[in-house]
């Protein structure tokens, strides 16, 4: 029986064999430790879960409006005039199953066959696979690590053709954590304004950001860049909330009334439960996001340095998320054994197989020389990987 087409253009995920690999370590008693996950290690707040619990109990558990219950699109434009200085009518936000899906549903909203879509790698992974979904085109632009993988203005004008519709930028980003200053944005800005395309402005890591550093959403610089940015987010990362599935953009109505059409026939509002606990995590006290966003600045700190001092590893000292995504080209090349590490994958394998650390291979995100690791695990954790890692090292030749 005949496959569609489409599915021939998406490519399976590369981490999956090394995920595949660990959970079967695992499962025969191997002691991995998980430096592959992109969600927090906390449980959701206790207020946050109690509100989904009193949901079910007031048997608020049928269909909600497409785009999202009144009282959620109401606290999620509250949270952007809050936070961010942004003004969105309910009617120019949408609430979807994730902010993966609140991506996926804009691409396909303002993407054409083959409309080009810029890209800074390393990417997160699933963006160019979304491009495809649409039929569009990818646009990789290639950052560097001396500008701690950030796109710059010049980058950007050189990438643009007569077919680009849109920018995607993720903010801080995934996988390297890097985040851009207000000037940088600016830069970008004036860019944007002169070619006229759209930013989707991917900022689900808003919140966890460090050594004060101040985020600045892309929308926000003036009412000229609002109208071209449509801003992802969600309650994922910030609140511990990934399998509670809730995210939401925000954007022009047409853009917004585009990505109703599409929700309306796929999947149709994100879970009646879920929107409740969330209307709790952005109207209450944030005391637990900031408990938090402590935590893992500790972990960054420490897990870079040690990562730093690991001769054949480049590591930036990343803003935001909470992944650490350092260059591992030092390493490539060399042997363990009879056996070379040729590449990224190579050496995520490595590691899993000798130093029982699972990590992803920053090939899935573009970028062939990095490595991506999460410190979304406990101190714990860190500090035995770091030894692991370090003595496994050694073994290279």
């Amino acid at each position: 029986m005949k496959i569609a087409e489409r599915i021939s253009k998406i490519t399976e995920s590369p981490t999956m064999k090394v995920a595949a690999k660990a959970k079967q370590m695992k499962s025969e008693g191997a002691d991995v430790i998980d430096l592959s996950v992109g969600e927090p290690d906390f449980p959701t707040p206790q207020h946050i879960k109690d509100a989904g619990i009193k949901a079910i109990n007031e048997n608020k558990t049928i269909y909600t409006i497409n785009s999202g219950s009144i009282e959620i699109r109401k606290a999620i434009a509250a949270k952007l005039k809050k936070d961010n200085n942004l003004d969105f009518g309910i009617n120019e936000i949408i609430v979807s199953n994730g902010a993966k899906q609140s991506v996926y549903n804009t691409v396909l909203t303002i993407c054409d066959k083959d409309d080009e879509v810029i890209i800074p790698a390393p990417y997160w992974v699933s963006y160019p696979e979304m491009v495809n979904m649409a039929e569009g085109k990818n646009v990789y632009v290639n950052t560097k690590l001396e500008n701690n993988f950030k796109i710059t203005p010049a980058e950007l004008e050189a990438a643009i053709t007569d077919r680009t519709v849109a920018l995607i930028l993720c903010n801080p980003s995934n996988p390297t954590g890097s985040a851009y200053t207000k000037k940088e944005l600016e830069s970008l800005a004036e860019v944007v304004l002169k070619h006229n395309f759209y930013v989707i402005a991917d900022e689900i890591y808003e919140k966890l950001v460090y050594d004060n550093f101040e985020f600045v959403s892309f929308a926000s610089l003036s009412e000229e860049i609002k109208k071209r940015t449509i801003v992802i987010n969600g309650v994922s990362k910030s609140y511990s909330m990934t399998g509670w599935r809730v995210g939401y953009t925000a954007g022009s109505a047409d853009v917004i009334n585009g990505i109703n059409k599409i929700q309306s026939h796929s999947t149709s509002n994100a879970c009646s439960i879920s929107q409740y606990a969330t209307v709790e995590a952005l109207n209450a006290d944030q005391s637990e996001v900031e408990k938090m966003r402590v935590e893992f600045e500790k972990r960054r700190d420490f897990f870079h340095k040690e990562l730093s001092s690991i001769e054949g590893i480049k590591c930036n000292k990343p803003e935001g998320a909470f992944y650490l995504f350092p260059d591992v080209s030092g390493l490539i090349g060399k042997s363990f054994g009879t056996e070379k590490i040729k590449n990224s994958y190579d050496f995520a394998m490595f590691i899993l197989n000798e130093a029982k650390i699972a990590a992803v291979p920053g090939s899935a995100f573009g970028a062939e020389n990095c490595i991506r690791f999460s410190y979304a695990t406990s101190m714990k954790n860190l500090v035995e990987a770091v030894k692991r890692l370090k003595e496994v090292v050694l073994k290279l030749k």
